[in-house]
């Protein structure tokens, strides 16, 4: 038996025509119908899935180990280099609020393609957004363009961490540094409010009308002395503002470059770009304004309130948000009543109304 198992073992190796013996004929043909179980064709399947749900399986298959393998890396990084996680942290916060930023502004640029309107036609909301959107644009435009020579990213990157205020935007500062920074832009424009003031008594004598001259000279005695002015002795002085000589296009270099300070715009221009450029800056104010007052200023968030706030002069981050409403209401109620050609009382507004407010001071 052990014999007739050998030979057959050597046949079925060497192809060797030797006939098996009954009895391990026997145990093949039992052997059959199991080795047909194992080894048989495979039967097709209901589980197989189409190419897109495959697609579909290994996208999120990849989503899913990123996802992992990014929370390992962030725990590796806040247990051994805390510091550095929380700067890491910002900035991919900050890119992230910048990229949504960028989405929304392309949205409502395709909405005004698409259906012929215009800037000041947007709502509130709409115009704002994109005006701080130009703005941060023009500011990473310049991180764009001196990071443009070999290797100079490394460079970039040592200049954002060194001069944060200076070379970022408001997404990629800590909570402290907008509290500071925003005290040291409002420090920079204090400075240029006596240089205003102090041009403004000068030109008194040069306005034509008594009554006007008698008006400017209590407007700037009150401010002198502390004293928060009231909308009607602003507004009664609409038309100084409108012609000779604090009109738009009467202002001399030195003021339209204290003025540029003010509104925290660069005063290193020549004369002509300082005009053009205080008067589209004031003349977007005035039509964020008109579509504040369509909106309401109960409609807004607090930190929207503080926003329009600080852009209108006003230094809110230290001012309670029920005091800021009550400021942005007076700027609206003068903002509203003036004409395009009175625009330059607007840019002043900047100095008169904020200048003595209740809190104010710093």
């Amino acid at each position: 038996m052990a014999l007739s198992r050998l030979c057959w073992a050597r046949a079925a190796l060497w192809g060797a025509a030797v006939t098996p013996g009954p009895y391990v004929t026997r145990k093949l043909q039992l052997a059959r119908p199991r080795a047909g179980l194992a080894w048989g064709a495979p039967r097709s399947s209901n589980l197989h899935l189409s190419p897109k749900a495959d697609v579909k399986s290994l996208i999120s298959y990849v989503v899913t180990k990123t996802k992992v393998i990014n929370g390992k890396y962030h725990r590796f990084l806040g247990r051994h280099f805390p510091r550095f996680y929380v700067l890491y942290t910002i900035f991919m916060k900050g890119l992230q609020m910048f990229w949504a930023d960028a989405k929304k502004a392309r949205r409502i640029k395709t909405y005004m393609w698409k259906h012929n309107v215009k800037f000041h036609q947007l709502s509130y909301r709409e115009m704002e957004h994109l005006r701080q959107f130009r703005r941060d644009v023009t500011k990473c435009l310049f991180l764009g363009i001196i990071s443009i020579p070999p290797f100079a990213n490394y460079l970039v990157f040592l200049l954002m961490y060194l001069f944060p205020r200076q070379l970022l935007i408001q997404h990629f500062w800590t909570p402290k540094q907008q509290i500071d920074f925003l005290d040291i832009y409002h420090a920079l424009r204090k400075q240029s409010h006596p240089e205003i003031l102090g041009y403004l008594e000068r030109v008194i004598p040069l306005v034509s009308d008594a009554g006007l001259r008698w008006h400017m000279t209590e407007l700037c005695t009150k401010i002198q002395h502390g004293t928060h002015p009231a909308i009607h002795d602003i507004l009664a002085l609409r038309e100084c503002f409108s012609n000779h000589p604090l009109g738009m296009n009467q202002l001399h270099a030195l003021q339209m470059k204290a003025l540029s300070r003010a509104m925290l715009l660069t005063p290193y221009l020549p004369s002509f770009l300082l005009r053009h450029r205080l008067k589209t800056h004031t003349t977007v104010i005035h039509q964020l304004d008109k579509a504040l007052a369509k909106l309401g200023i109960g409609h807004l968030t607090p930190q929207e309130v503080k926003s329009a706030c600080y852009l209108r002069g006003l230094n809110s981050t230290h001012i309670a948000e029920e005091r800021c409403r009550t400021w942005l209401g007076e700027w609206l109620q003068i903002s509203c009543s003036l004409k395009e050609a009175e625009l330059s009382l607007l840019l002043h507004n900047v100095v008169l109304l904020s200048i003595n407010y209740t809190g104010s001071r710093r």
